[in-house]
């Protein structure tokens, strides 16, 4: 059994397992390209990532900086996830016209609605420079010194390296600072929301079902980029046109079968394959069961809101969901590391290495690195809870409380950078708030805050908190700060804020609201922060280090894949079904007949529309049914992450067959360790999409603009 882990672990690593991975796109040639084709794929590593010629990475842009989307006709319509564009749906939604309940079509261009702030990043071109970013950081032994010198000849390369005037340079570090890629990117700063189902659709299920297989969720929306009349990217203008792309995806009809090659090609956010044993003990013990549970208290008292009253359901909608779906990543990640036996597996692992380490004679430059590992993981322990105790109380999970926080910081920039700074940040943070503010409720956030004060006052480490908060009546405080401060209202706030610098920074220092978060804050940045960052800085050293070991030490075979870190990425698999637990085994397709076995009438989670209950009830399922059912969901392997969402998953032949938006509850753990046994993602099938599209909406105009294809396929037995 020892064998077997430490085998299974080795394949993750290597790629060997023919699943798991995330890849840079412009390095697929040779082994990857290789075992993609042996999984099925019939195109070639140049479809997929070509410098000169148009490829599908040109059809593959980052949504907003944080979830993927993909280009599917010759008119810059873009399909992401609905979760994606939850907040722009939110934006345009009111109680008389809610785009979140009954969705919203554009039936011609005019009809589009802009997005003010949204944009989408395509990727121009990646090349290594590893060796220009690392000049004369040799011979410096201090981190801090060679990460100061390491940041400097980045940001002379970003200043010098060719592009257009329209272009941005981007340098951006993997393996764990071993290796720096440059990246050509165009960022367009006009997209349109053309078209999203009703929350039914594209949030059935809603928290109950995140996470979950089976899954028969329409997770997706339509928004649309715009150029200048050079199809450059432009700033909105009712000038601008729709943007021509260099690519974009034909949508296949032809539908799934299990064992079919997928790939799956986005920007995952940020994974941590590589830890030590000691690091995932960490999380699984303290640092996960403690966001848990901040998180579960403040979304029972959001939820018992949201229920009541409408309006606060539209003004908390993006905010819960955004919550809600880390704090069931978390619960599901710790399920999952303890059901495969992850620390242990990468304890085995790391005694392999050791072993690997002596034989290669490295003791003296890999031979300490558990041994430090384990002395500075012991030692930020009460730091790191520290830590993410304020991160998710103050700075997360308390509005008044992250609201007070950002004036503190520009108090800091005043007495750090001087007035002409302030002032530039003060403008910034009023049009911020002023977005933030239409969304914030102070009856909720006090009934929020009342609680998780308490309790980071019991359960954060108490040696690094401010002794005034352990002192004091903290239900009265809260109470006494929503009654006071000028912090539950925009009006309050800029009042607060009107004036020069001494003047705001004086009338910040007299509401009770910024005092309370001035004592957090101080205690915070002079108790915890430094030292967390002194020990952080010396484990991504050793990280770096061992990262090194690992990329040594592998066989000359393997192919070791950088953790994410929201750059381009290819990752593929099969679609495959899998077995949880004993004696339970779980197709790979859902159909919306399973959407009707949920249907709870008037519940928010898994509420029907009639029209869709109807075109069931008659089968009318257009061109894009089979065999008399509608398939709604799909899983395969492919190893995806936050950022993935959005993701198109393509097929063989490089068409779009669905649209990535999840992964499964006992899979989640796949950002720390990818078990190939149960690791999944969830995706739409593009059918589906079709379907919503033209039978629902009757906005076939857009169907009509995609370039449907029909690839003829051998039916495989079952």
């Amino acid at each position: 059994m020892k064998f077997f882990r430490l085998l299974i672990l080795f394949l993750s690593f290597s790629g060997f397992a023919q699943q798991g991975g995330m890849w840079i796109p412009s390095l697929l040639e040779g082994m990857n390209e290789k075992e993609m084709k042996s999984l099925g794929m019939k195109m070639s590593a140049k479809d997929i990532y070509d410098v000169n010629k148009s490829s599908m990475k040109d059809a593959v842009p980052h949504f907003n900086n944080g979830c993927t989307s993909e280009v599917i006709s010759p008119k810059g319509l873009l399909l992401t996830n609905h979760h994606c564009g939850y907040g722009q749906i939110q934006s345009h939604s009111t109680v008389e016209n809610d785009y979140l309940e009954n969705g919203f079509w554009a039936m011609n261009l005019s009809e589009e609605l802009p997005n003010p702030g949204m944009v989408v990043t395509f990727i121009v071109k990646i090349e290594d420079v590893t060796k220009q970013v690392l000049e004369n950081t040799q011979n410096l032994n201090n981190e801090a010194d060679k990460q100061k010198k390491i940041q400097e000849n980045i940001s002379a390369l970003t200043n010098s390296l060719p592009k257009e005037s329209w272009q941005e340079n981007r340098i951006r570090t993997f393996y764990d600072g071993n290796q720096y890629i440059w990246f050509v990117v165009e960022t367009f700063k006009d997209i349109r929301l053309v078209g999203a189902p009703p929350s039914s659709i594209g949030k059935f299920g809603s928290d109950t079902d995140n996470w979950v297989w089976p899954r028969h969720t329409g997770d997706f929306a339509l928004f649309r980029i715009y150029a200048d009349k050079n199809n450059r990217p432009a700033s909105y203008s009712s000038e601008n046109i729709p943007y021509t792309p260099k690519h974009f995806f034909p949508v296949s009809t032809s539908g799934i079968q299990e064992n079919d090659f997928t790939m799956v090609f986005g920007y995952p956010g940020r994974t941590q394959e590589y830890l030590p044993a000691v690091a995932v003990e960490q999380i699984v013990n303290d640092l996960n069961p403690a966001k848990i549970e901040v998180r579960d208290v403040a979304l029972k008292i959001q939820d018992g809101f949201m229920r009541k009253d409408k309006a606060i359901k539209i003004q908390y909608a993006a905010k819960y969901a955004s919550v809600a779906n880390y704090w069931k990543k978390w619960i599901g990640e710790n399920k999952g590391l303890i059901k495969s036996n992850a620390i242990q597996i990468k304890k085995d692992f790391e005694k392999n290495f050791m072993i690997q380490v002596a034989k290669a004679g490295k003791q003296e430059e890999y031979g300490n690195l558990l041994t430090e590992f384990e002395k500075n993981y012991t030692e930020i322990a009460p730091y790191a809870l520290s830590r993410d105790y304020f991160m998710e109380v103050v700075m997360r999970n308390t509005e008044i409380l992250s609201f007070g926080y950002r004036l503190y910081q520009l108090e800091q920039v005043f007495n750090t950078r001087g007035e002409q700074a302030f002032n530039d940040r003060k403008t910034s943070l009023t049009n911020a708030f002023e977005d933030l503010y239409k969304d914030f409720n102070a009856t909720v956030d006090e009934k929020v805050m009342e609680q998780l004060i308490q309790l980071y006052a019991t359960k954060s480490p108490k040696e690094l908190l401010p002794q005034e908060l352990l002192n004091q009546d903290l239900k009265a405080k809260t109470a006494e700060i929503f009654k006071t401060s000028k912090l539950t209202s925009y009006p309050g706030l800029t009042q607060l804020i009107n004036g020069d610098a001494k003047t705001v920074i004086n009338n910040l220092n007299q509401d009770s609201g910024y005092q309370f978060v001035k004592l957090l804050a101080e205690a915070y940045l002079k108790n915890v922060a430094p030292k967390f960052d002194e020990i952080n800085l010396k484990n991504s050293a050793l990280q770096r280090t061992y990262m090194k070991g690992i990329l040594e030490l592998s066989p000359k075979q393997a192919r070791i894949f950088p953790d994410a870190n929201s750059t381009l990425r290819v990752t593929y698999g099969k679609v495959k079904g899998y077995a949880p637990s004993d004696a339970v085994y779980y197709s790979p397709v859902t159909y919306l007949e399973g959407v009707m076995e949920k249907y709870i009438p008037g519940d928010y989670e898994f509420d029907v529309s009639p029209k869709l209950i109807e075109l069931y009830k008659q089968k009318d399922f257009g061109p894009y049914g089979e065999n008399g059912k509608m398939p709604v969901n799909f899983i395969g392997t492919n190893h995806t992450t936050g950022g993935n969402s959005g993701s198109p998953a393509i097929d063989a032949h490089g068409n779009l067959i669905g649209l990535n938006f999840d992964r499964v509850w006992e899979g989640t753990m796949s950002d720390i360790y990818y078990d190939p046994a149960i690791c999944r993602n969830i995706m739409v099938d593009v059918r589906y999409i079709l379907f919503v599209i033209d039978k629902y909406a009757g906005a076939k105009h857009l169907v009509d603009e995609m370039k449907l294809v029909s690839p003829k396929r051998k039916r495989k037995k079952k």
